[in-house]
């Protein structure tokens, strides 16, 4: 697959079907791969931190979530081919994964929420294997690479449960920055950071409506109904501003 960056990040210029298809051949593979869903905002913040551009950057592949990247990369006359989302390459996750009687371990989230998230996924995908689950709340999530007690006794057990696939919901950059650290000591096929998704699938939260979803405008939609993610979204004209504005923003 090619590739661009926006701001110095790497987005790999592919389609969520093109996209499923590598994830089923990473699935057939030995070493793990590390899957990252950047979208704008996530974007904004690797632009200026090197470390984490860096480590983003060191993913197997990594899919534009953000409507705001697909609109940035038109403007700039180097298309990327369509908006590839965290939740739609999980779904399409546990579809292969219910063929083909793969195992997910469950990681992330407020306590009972992973456990939720499995119990729900297994009633609608039963031939999926539930390895394991564990919240994401506890002292072992560290900011360097200086595995806590805790987060080593995580690893561990995820290493006695042999999953193929991992879904990591610690929220950005805590799952991106646990990935990169610990993917070559895992013993998982995919490894996915895919935030939010953790939520929807235990059922403590909604995915926008379709419409919303079709206008690129799911980030309207999650601050209608949460109205402190202002300071967050106003992030959306910031980073169209500096494209409409910046020169070889995309390369």
């Amino acid at each position: 697959m090619k590739t661009l960056e926006i701001f110095g990040v790497k987005i790999y210029n592919t389609t969520l079907q093109e996209a499923t298809l590598q994830l089923e051949e990473y699935l057939k593979g030995e070493k793990s791969k590390a899957i990252y869903t950047p979208n704008t905002e996530i974007v904004m913040v690797a632009k200026d931190d090197e470390s984490l551009k860096d480590l983003i950057n060191r993913g197997d592949l990594i899919v534009p979530d953000g409507i705001g990247l697909i609109y940035a990369s038109r403007i700039k006359k180097k298309p990327l081919q369509e908006r590839v989302t965290g939740f739609d390459l999980s779904i399409n996750l546990l579809k292969i994964a219910n063929e083909n009687s793969y195992s997910i371990y469950f990681f992330g989230g407020k306590d009972g929420v992973a456990k939720m998230a499995a119990e729900n996924v297994k009633k609608d995908y039963p031939n999926i294997r539930i390895a394991g689950h564990h919240h994401g709340y506890f002292k072992g999530i560290h900011v360097g690479y200086e595995n806590h007690e805790e987060e080593v006794k995580v690893i561990d057990n995820i290493n006695s449960l042999n999953p193929d696939i991992i879904f990591v919901g610690l929220g950005f950059p805590k799952q991106e920055i646990w990935i990169d650290a610990n993917k070559d000591k895992i013993k998982a096929k995919v490894i996915i950071g895919n935030g939010g998704v953790m939520d929807i699938l235990a059922g403590n939260s909604k995915r926008a409506p379709e419409i919303y979803q079709k206008l690129g405008l799911e980030w309207l939609y999650r601050l209608v109904k949460e109205p402190s993610r202002i300071k967050r979204q106003i992030v959306l004209p910031k980073f169209m501003l500096k494209v409409l504005f910046s020169k070889d923003i995309i390369k």
